[in-house]
């Protein structure tokens, strides 16, 4: 895990000689006392699972997973009572949202974009015993060693990949160096790499390229293809605005520690009125199956209110990942009560999920509302293979879609 340059890895800062504490006040204690008392509480609640909900695919649970409030109190108070005399926020959290996902020493974690009150995301691991209530924060947050002149970082993607490492990938943005002066919107994406085996000690790799002008939501293959590193891609000619290609690409790169691709190839495309006809993207690291690999995915239309993120699936074969061997039509998992309101309104957006080693094959999607906090959805391998395998695909015109209603209607009839 060593590398030749230093700066690369994350190290951890020395911190800052802390003020002397001073002996704090009745009040500033009781205070003190009900904000730990109640962060324990959120913690430790119990979560449900929704009984409003039942479509016989997944369950949905009656809390959010992670909020802002899951956060250290670490993270937002100054708790020394001379520096701090009113007990206040210093450093707010705003976010809890896009967690990438991961199975790992009995527990499950997510590595979660965590946002402050500023803007600035940063990555923080929470894990639970299992997977659906009393999420804890690590100690503190991802020490990510940084690639000037990147601004912000966020929504990694964890890979385990058979070459024994375990790689994080995820958005790198900065402000674009072509903006106009006053331009203080216009910015560039890129694809940022990092390689750990612990997660706690991190070593920056150099950002992919590809063809693509810019990248967001590259996400690494788990295996060798023709002893190649693989990529999903999403090759964009803006950083919002995909252009005139994107889609889901798929490129291969000889070495990551010079993470340089041939061409992209879309393996999933755009398509006119549909749910992503603006734009998609690949959400986590697709699953391995013995009928192929399962994909979640993300998908953008545009409507009255803006745009709409949805997810859904798709799967590809085993022999060739590039190739998909079945295309459910639809929406997967979409915004459902309170999970269409947030900072980014009527979102859903993944890049997460977790099978656990249970003889169920359960599988933990995880996935934020309206970029604002986290939830989770279970399911099964099995299920969602059946999904796949047996939903129709997209008929892409009304005619055809009543084709397929009436279809189903009569079938259904004829049981009878």
């Amino acid at each position: 895990m060593a590398t030749k340059k230093p700066s690369a890895v994350s190290k951890r800062s020395a911190a800052a000689k802390p003020a002397a504490k001073a002996k704090a006040p009745a009040a500033w204690s009781a205070r003190l006392k009900k904000l730990r008392a109640d962060h324990d509480k959120l913690i430790r609640r119990r979560n449900p699972v929704n009984p409003d909900w039942d479509n016989g695919v997944f369950e949905r649970f009656t809390y959010p997973v992670l909020t802002y409030k899951h956060a250290p109190l670490e993270w937002r108070f100054d708790l020394n009572p001379a520096t701090n005399p009113f007990l206040m926020e210093r450093l707010g959290i705003n976010a809890t949202l896009n967690p990438g996902a991961f199975y790992w020493k009995g527990k499950v974690h997510m590595v979660v974009r965590t946002e402050g009150y500023d803007r600035k995301s940063f990555f923080a691991i929470a894990e639970s015993p299992n997977g659906i209530d009393n999420w804890r924060f690590w100690d503190e947050p991802v020490d990510l060693p940084e690639l000037p002149p990147e601004t912000n970082v966020y929504d990694m993607r964890i890979t385990f990949h058979e070459d024994g490492c375990i790689y994080g990938m995820f958005c790198a943005e900065a402000k674009d160096p072509k903006a106009k002066p006053g331009d203080l919107s216009s910015a560039v994406a890129e694809a940022g790499i990092v390689r750990t085996k612990d997660f706690k000690t991190w070593e920056r790799l150099p950002n992919l390229k590809t063809p693509a002008s810019q990248q967001r939501n590259a996400v690494l293959h788990p295996e060798f293809v023709d002893g190649k590193y693989a990529f999903y891609t999403r090759p964009m000619d803006g950083f919002i605005d995909v252009g005139s290609g994107g889609g889901i690409g798929w490129a291969l790169c000889k070495d990551i520690n010079k993470p340089v691709t041939g061409p992209e190839t879309i393996i999933d495309g755009r398509a006119y009125h549909t749910i992503k006809e603006v734009k998609n993207g690949q959400g986590p690291v697709p699953i391995k199956t013995p009928k192929g690999w399962l994909h979640l995915a993300h998908g953008v239309r545009g409507c009255a209110a803006g745009l709409r993120y949805v997810l859904y699936m798709f799967m590809t074969s085993l022999e060739d990942p590039t190739k998909v061997i079945a295309r459910p039509g639809g929406h997967f998992l979409a915004p459902y009560g309170g999970e269409g309101f947030g900072d980014v309104s009527n979102v859903t957006f993944t890049n997460g999920w977790v099978q656990l080693p249970d003889k169920a094959k359960t599988v933990l999607i995880y996935y934020a509302g309206s970029d604002t906090r986290c939830y989770v959805a279970r399911t099964s391998v099995d299920k969602l293979v059946d999904w796949c395998l047996n939903t129709p695909e997209d008929a892409l015109t009304t005619r055809r879609s009543v084709d397929q209603r009436l279809a189903l209607i009569r079938a259904n009839r004829a049981l009878k």
